[in-house]
This record gives structure tokens, C-alpha cells and sequence, in this order.
């Protein structure tokens, strides 16, 4: 097998495993596990590919923070609301207590 079939192969593995784990996280019905294994699937194959040569290794670092940064938006998306017609109270974050005004010491 050449290299040029064998980097196919690998190419596009590596883009049907990030394909896959995009879709998971846009589908509202995927659980946290399945996104989970499939970005983890994901993020092994650029790595693979990345150690092959296959992809340039800045390349695979791009794809792999791309897919973070989307995981990452969807653990601080809040839940979504439950019960019927109630909408989810926002949550208030308490404000940092804010330290009193020392009048500077006279020196002497």
C-alpha cells in the first residue's frame, strides 16, 4: 500500500470521527458519555494522524481546540428548563465583596 491511499485512509477517518463528534453535540438527544467517547475518538485519530505525517501537526492542534472550544460551550450552556410552560429562574452570582479604602499611613 503506497502512502498516498494510506494517507487517504487515515484523512478521512480522521474527518468522519470529527464529523461525528461535532454532530453529537449539536444533537440535543446525545447523551454526556457519547459526546465524550466520540470527541475523545476524535482527538486520538488527529493525534494519530499528526504522528504519521499525515497531517501537519499544527493542523490536527487546530481541529482539536475547535472541537474543546465547542465542547466547552455546551458544559457552561445552562440545562434546559423542566416541568411544562416553566421557564429556569436565572442564577445570580454573588457579587465579590469589595474591601474598604485605607487612607494611606503618614510617614513621619
Amino acid at each position: 500500500m503506497n502512502r498516498a491511499l494510506r494517507n487517504r485512509a487515515v484523512r478521512s477517518e480522521v474527518k468522519t470521527l470529527v464529523v461525528k463528534a461535532r454532530r453529537s453535540m449539536s444533537v440535543a438527544g446525545a447523551s454526556e458519555s457519547d459526546r465524550g467517547v466520540l470527541a475523545l475518538d476524535a482527538v486520538r485519530a488527529l493525534d494519530r494522524a499528526a504522528a504519521k505525517g499525515v497531517l501537519h501537526p499544527n493542523n490536527a492542534a487546530r481541529r482539536k481546540a475547535r472541537l474543546m472550544r465547542q465542547a466547552a460551550k455546551l458544559a457552561v450552556a445552562p440545562p434546559a428548563a423542566v416541568g411544562k410552560g416553566k421557564k429556569a429562574a436565572p442564577a445570580k452570582a454573588a457579587a465579590p465583596a469589595k474591601a474598604p479604602a485605607k487612607a494611606p499611613a503618614k510617614k513621619k
